[in-house]
């Protein structure tokens, strides 16, 4: 089952060859922490396609990875603060690669001239358990007593006097 918990992490990171996989093993942790163990192949594999082709084409190498899980999705977000680097052009095959294998991307520029690039994987049930009927509860051993029935008389006034109460207020 999922955790419906909202739960953030914020790694910052100078981006180098050998540097991706070690990031790509600090995202596994925190996602499986969360207990989103399905999501760590293609969360992982995103991060280090979008690492590899900044490490390739920027010349800033500061870069800010982040990820939040709403409970339904998990947005994972690379962002750095060079301004040279034009994803539409220079990470144009990555950008691809990214789309065709997340729910959601976008690219985005914050207030600081920085470029966000995100995707989100949206969190899929998990294996299919067929579900097996269960028995019955087993039953009381005795019925339960129903209250006596009061006779239809003890509630309803005797008829005479209901007649000459109806007359009286003709």
């Amino acid at each position: 089952m999922k955790t419906a918990v909202p739960c953030y992490y914020h790694l910052d990171v100078e981006v180098s060859p050998e540097r991706v996989g070690q990031v790509s093993r600090i995202l596994a942790a925190h996602l499986r922490y969360w207990d989103l163990e399905n999501l760590v192949a293609p969360v992982c594999h995103g991060a280090e396609l979008l690492l590899r082709a900044i490490d390739e084409h920027a010349t800033d190498k500061d870069m800010s990875i982040e990820m939040w899980w709403n409970g339904q999705h998990l947005i994972t977000a690379v962002g750095g603060d060079d301004r040279d680097l034009r994803p539409d052009q220079d990470l144009r095959a990555c950008l691809a690669d990214i789309a065709a294998m997340s729910d959601g991307w976008g690219c985005c520029a914050a207030d600081t001239g920085a470029k966000i690039i995100w995707f989100s994987q949206r969190a899929r049930s998990g294996e299919r358990v067929p579900l097996v009927p269960t028995a019955p509860a087993p039953s009381l051993s005795h019925g339960l007593q129903v209250p006596r029935e009061l006779p239809v008389l003890a509630l309803a006034a005797p008829a005479t006097a209901m007649d000459g109460a109806l007359e009286g207020a003709r």
